[in-house]
């Protein structure tokens, strides 16, 4: 008696095992065993009108697989009939609608490249950019069912899919902005500013151009706020965020342009303040004054600008103007002493030909009260130059750097420097 109850509940676990055991086939083929084909598993056959209808039986009766196969048999083996392109892209809609993101991206793009005059051309065209833009947010590629890293290479393969074969359509400008996306996710900078580049340039009137441009200037903007080995970061940004409010003053990202800009002049400015400092702490004054003009010029009306005025007018009292201005050359000099004597001894009343225009700007006027006493020192009490991006200055001439003879106490008086830097 357990025998049979037994036999009873395997058949009944049998039959639930198998939902559909009424549609199930077994494949005879000679000299071989009995073979058991799951339902939609079977081979199917027939012209393009018979599995096309196929197919559609299927899809009315839930079966998206045996439908799915039937599209891929029609399309294998009748590829020129006119039911192939309606095929290949009905077939592609379930793979997608059956979560096979990635054959169904390859569905449509054979769509558009094999039948470009489909109906369901612009259709495939979306769609690509649909499933694209599911990898680019972050949706999983999957093999054998486990989920492997989020494929940005995938979505980049499919945008540029897009652009190759719809050169003008309604997403190509913004598959090329995703493609610079992705690669700037991936920490491909050099590529995302090649992609972003390209949408500025092949597609300007389009609202995503005005997005691109910024990123341009943003990969800058933050490569050299992170301490870049490229030392034109920082000048690249300025120029791309230049060439952003240039052509889209009025976007609502030019706000943030220009303050992104104002971190970008003040760091530049701090750096040449720093340098000035270092010099002046040093005592050799006239290189001092250089990087003091310098700061001047990059950011006038900053604090270290109105600070460095103050220190060249300070520095003019203390040393004199002659001994903060580069010496001539000794050669030039007796050159130009020549020069005077021969039109002197001429005798034809005319006045010496100036000689060479001298290139080196004179120190601005004092415009302060030069009897204030000098500020503090912002340099660290150290005797090498502090570690900012400046020019080699080891190959300057000497007596730029020499300390000047008049200098007979280094400054001690405090006076506080702000210098204000915003966090980018």
């Amino acid at each position: 008696m357990q025998f049979v109850i037994r036999a009873f509940l395997v058949l009944a676990a049998a039959a639930l095992l198998l939902p559909e055991p009424g549609t199930a086939s077994v494949i005879f083929k000679p000299g071989q065993k009995a073979k058991y084909v799951a339902p939609g598993e079977e081979e199917l056959s027939g012209n393009a009108a018979e599995l096309f209808q196929i197919a559609q039986t299927a899809e009315k009766e839930g079966n998206l697989k045996r439908a799915l196969k039937a599209y891929k048999t029609l399309i294998k083996h009748h590829p020129k009939d006119s039911l192939a392109p309606a095929a290949l892209y009905r077939g592609a809609q379930l793979q997608e609608q059956l979560h096979e993101y990635t054959p169904a991206a390859d569905s449509f793009r054979e769509l558009v490249e094999k039948y470009p005059t489909s109906p369901h051309f612009e259709d495939a065209i979306e769609a690509q950019f649909r499933i694209g833009e599911l990898y680019l947010n972050g949706k999983k590629l999957k093999v054998l069912g486990i989920p492997l890293a989020s494929s940005l290479d995938r979505a980049v393969t499919i945008f540029a899919n897009v652009v190759r074969t719809a050169r003008y359509g309604k997403y190509t400008a913004r598959a090329q902005f995703d493609i610079g996306l992705a690669r700037e996710k991936e920490g491909a900078n050099d590529a995302a500013l090649q992609a972003y580049q390209a949408v500025a340039d092949k597609f300007p009137n389009e609202p995503v151009a005005v997005d691109a441009q910024y990123q341009i200037g943003y990969i800058w903007f933050t490569a050299a706020q992170t301490g870049t080995k490229d030392a034109a970061a920082a000048t690249n940004a300025k120029t791309a965020f230049q060439d952003f409010l240039f052509h889209y003053p009025k976007s609502e990202k030019a706000a943030q342009a220009r303050a992104d800009l104002d971190i970008l002049e003040h760091k530049q400015t701090a750096n040449s303040y720093t340098v000035a400092k270092f010099y002046d702490k040093q005592k050799y004054y006239r290189a001092a004054v250089i990087y003091y003009n310098e700061v001047i010029r990059q950011q006038p009306g900053s604090t270290e600008s109105n600070l460095a005025k103050k220190r060249i007018d300070q520095l003019r009292a203390k040393v004199g103007e002659s001994a903060l201005q580069p010496a001539v050359n000794t050669a030039q000099a007796a050159k130009k002493k020549s020069e005077a004597h021969a039109a002197w001894t001429a005798g034809t009343g005319s006045a010496a030909k100036p000689g060479e225009a001298n290139n080196e700007a004179t120190l601005p006027a004092s415009d302060v009260n030069g009897s204030l006493p000098p500020p503090a020192s912002l340099a660290p009490d150290i005797t090498t130059a502090p570690d900012v991006t400046t020019p080699d200055l080891t190959a300057a001439p000497d007596h730029l750097f020499a300390p000047s003879s008049t200098s007979t106490s280094s400054d001690t008086s405090s006076t506080p420097a702000a210098s204000a830097s915003p966090a980018p």
